[in-house]
């Protein structure tokens, strides 16, 4: 099991031709995922890794049964290539793409939930469903199929911590990113429900930052969840009002600090670590724990 994608999901990727396109395809199909199409406007009929280009959607749909798309379109050009992926009657959209407006960001996740469809991002690294199917930018040595779900706002952050998971001997379900910016498709609750659900998934690791009420609203939730979370929230030392890395991440009026997050965390039964590294040591602590019990 895993969520969201899995080993038998086929993958479109629009903006195929693309620098960055040709780069993560290539990362991706050498992890297993299913690549089956793509597209570029204009270049239709090329081939790219041995993977069909088409001039739209609707025209790779025509040919394949494709189950989700991943974006790596410039962000002027986001909103039409999401829209294009959703009107075609895909149900899983993963926005790459950095810098989309607001607006455009509000039109794409109001879209997609009028078609109960799964946007992941903007402003994503992507999603793993480890040892079966990559959709994104992350690096393949860090991610190992095990027993621990993964969402985060970060992905530098998630590639160190998943990165000590595995070094540790502790593999994943799922990894998935929710985004940096302020509208993003999946929240924390969204993801943390699939993960509660999941046989495969034994414990939660949950990468919070500074900014919104995200956080605050995971843990209203994380009380009624039998399954233990390890969380680690990012901004510690970042001063009020000014905007740290990711458009989401600013305190604002006082709202969604460090100290407010990691409080109802804690308070709904979380284990907040305070460094990184402190993340997967007691993540093997709650494994331990569980195993001894069986």
């Amino acid at each position: 099991m895993a969520i969201v994608i899995h080993e038998s999901t086929n993958v479109l990727v629009q903006g195929i031709t693309g620098k960055q396109g040709v780069f993560h395809t290539r990362q991706m199909l050498a992890y297993g995922t299913r690549i089956i199409a793509g597209t570029s406007p204009g270049k239709g009929g090329t081939v790219i890794e041995g993977i069909p280009v088409y001039d739209s959607v609707r025209a790779a749909c025509e040919k394949h049964r494709i189950d989700a798309s991943v974006i790596f379109i410039p962000a002027a050009y986001a909103k039409d290539a999401a829209l294009e992926a959703l009107e075609a009657g895909i149900k899983v959209v993963v926005v790459v793409t950095e810098h989309i407006p607001v607006h455009d960001e509000m039109v794409i996740v109001a879209y997609a939930k009028r078609l109960k469809a799964v946007v992941i991002g903007p402003n994503t690294f992507g999603i793993v469903s480890s040892g079966k199917c990559k959709m994104g930018i992350p690096p393949n040595q860090f991610f190992i199929p095990g027993s621990v779900g993964v969402v985060a706002r970060s992905g530098t952050l998630t590639y160190e911590i998943v990165g000590n998971l595995t070094a540790q001997g502790i593999g994943q379900s799922t990894v998935l990113g929710m985004g940096g910016d302020r509208v993003v498709g999946l929240t924390f609750v969204d993801v943390l429900k699939q993960f509660e659900q999941d046989p495969e998934t034994k414990a939660v690791v949950l990468i919070g930052e500074i900014g919104g009420n995200a956080e605050e609203e995971a843990a209203r939730y994380i009380k009624e969840m039998t399954k233990p979370v390890v969380a680690y929230i990012a901004g510690k030392s970042a001063p009020p009002g000014k905007r740290m890395g990711h458009a989401g991440a600013i305190i604002e009026r006082g709202k969604g600090t460090y100290e407010g997050k990691v409080n109802a965390l804690t308070l709904a039964g979380a284990r907040v670590a305070e460094l990184p590294f402190e993340v997967p040591e007691i993540v093997k602590e709650i494994l331990d724990k569980m195993n001894a019990q069986k």
